[in-house]
């Protein structure tokens, strides 16, 4: 693994982490099947919580740019 693949696993994990603290329901595997990507994230959020997008957009999106990812 390189020095720039730590640096995203590190950067993910602790994305993860800021997503989980948010939306509890949202289990380990289905963050890790979902890659990373925001919009799959956006519709783990939406099953869940049946919150409207509107609802969790923003807070999302800061989570990702918090570590530079704004997928």
């Amino acid at each position: 693994m390189t020095a720039n693949q730590n640096l995203a696993k590190g950067k993910w994990l602790e994305i993860k982490g800021d997503l989980q603290k948010m939306w509890g329901k949202l289990t380990d595997d289905e963050l890790e099947e979902s890659k990373g990507d925001i919009k799959k994230i956006a519709g783990l959020i939406q099953q869940r919580y049946g919150d409207t997008q509107m609802a969790f957009t923003e807070k999302l999106s800061s989570i990702f740019k918090k570590y530079g990812n704004d997928k």
